[in-house]
C-alpha cells in the first residue's frame, strides 16, 4: 500500500526540487507525494511539479497562509494512506528510506511512529555534526543497524524529555493514532515533541533503527534557528516542559516528570544560542576586532 509523503512548502526552490527528486527516486516507489503550498508567492514550484507528469505527485495550495503548525495540521488532514511522512521541503531522502521505514512498520504494526537513522547536511549538502546534533546522537537509544529498539509509555516520554533526539521530517507516522491525538495548535517549535509524548501517553510506541536513510538539512534560516536567537523558542519550551512535568506527575510517571523539569538539553541549547548571539553582535560592531 502506498505511503503518503506530505511536503509542506514555503522556501528555497532549488532545495525543494532536490527534496522532491529524492522522493521520486526511491527504490521503493509505492508512494503518493502531496506538496502543500502555504501561499508561496512564486508559481515556479507548481509549474515545475506539473512538468514532471508523474501521477504520484499531487499539488495543493492553501487559500491563506497557515504557518508552520497550521500547514502541518493541513497535511495530516490530506493524508489518505495508513502511514505518512511530513517531510521538509529542503531535506533529502536517501534511496532506501521508504523501503527501510516500510519494513520497520510492517515488523511493528502497532507502532505509532518509526524513527530511522539520520545524517545532517548544510546548505551545500555537506555532512556536518554541529554540537546540538552531537548531543542528539548521545541521547539516541543505543542499538545496532538492523536491530530496532522499541520505546513506549514512560520510557519513551523520559527519553524524549531528556532531549528530542528524533528528526521530525524523517519520521514515519501511523495515521490513525496521529489523527486521534493531533498536533497541539498553540505550538510552533516543540509541536513534534508534543505529538510524540502525547502518543506515548495514549499508549503508543516508537521504533528506532539507526540505519541512516535520511538527510536532514540544518541552516540558519530555519524557523527553530531564528526563534532560538530571539528567545521565542525557549519561552515556548519552558512553558511546555513545565506543563509536561506537572502532567507526568499527575499520571504517576516520576522519571518522566523529573526529565521534563530538568529539560537539560533545552537549557544547554539556550545557553549556547545566547553566547553565539552575543559573539555575533560583537563581531558586527564597526570597530570590533578580528
Amino acid at each position: 500500500m502506498p505511503i503518503d509523503v506530505m511536503m509542506p512548502f514555503y522556501g528555497d526552490v532549488a532545495q525543494f526540487r532536490q527534496a522532491v527528486s529524492s522522493v521520486l527516486g526511491q527504490r521503493d516507489g509505492d508512494l503518493r507525494l502531496v506538496v502543500v503550498d502555504d501561499c508561496f508567492p512564486d508559481p515556479e514550484p507548481r509549474i515545475w511539479l506539473e512538468s514532471l507528469t508523474d501521477p504520484r505527485v499531487h499539488y495543493r495550495r492553501n487559500t491563506t497562509n497557515l504557518g508552520v503548525n497550521g500547514n502541518f495540521r493541513r497535511c495530516v488532514e490530506l493524508v489518505e494512506a495508513d502511514h505518512f511522512v511530513v517531510m521538509g521541503c529542503d531535506d533529502v531522502m536517501l534511496p532506501d528510506y521508504l523501503g527501510t521505514v516500510r519494513a520497520l512498520a510492517t515488523a511493528h504494526p502497532d507502532a505509532s511512529v518509526v524513527a530511522p537513522g539520520v545524517e545532517v547536511i548544510d546548505d551545500r549538502d555537506r555532512v556536518v555534526r554541529p554540537l546540538g546534533d552531537r548531543i542528539k546522537s548521545v541521547l539516541t537509544p543505543s542499538t545496532h543497524p538492523g536491530t530496532p529498539v522499541v520505546l513506549a509509555g514512560e520510557s519513551m516520554a523520559t527519553s524524549l524529555y531528556h532531549g528530542n533526539w528524533t528528526y521530525f521530517p524523517s519520521l514515519l507516522w501511523r495515521t490513525a493514532p496521529v489523527r486521534e491525538v493531533g498536533f497541539r495548535p498553540s505550538l510552533e517549535i516543540v509541536l513534534d515533541l508534543a505529538l510524540l509524548v502525547d502518543l506515548a501517553a495514549d499508549g503508543g510506541s516508537l521504533v528506532h533503527d539507526p540505519t541512516v536513510v535520511f538527510r536532514y538539512r540544518r541552516h540558519d534560516a530555519s524557523v527553530s534557528s531564528v526563534q532560538a536567537v530571539d528567545g521565542r523558542r525557549f519561552a515556548e519550551e519552558n512553558a511546555f516542559f513545565g506543563a509536561e512535568a506537572r502532567r507526568c506527575a499527575q499520571r504517576g510517571w516520576p522519571r518522566a516528570a523529573r526529565a521534563a523539569r530538568l529539560h537539560a538539553t533545552s537549557r544547554l541549547h539556550h545557553a549556547q544560542s545566547r553566547v553565539a548571539a552575543t559573539v555575533g553582535t560583537v563581531l558586527r560592531r564597526p570597530n570590533a576586532t578580528a
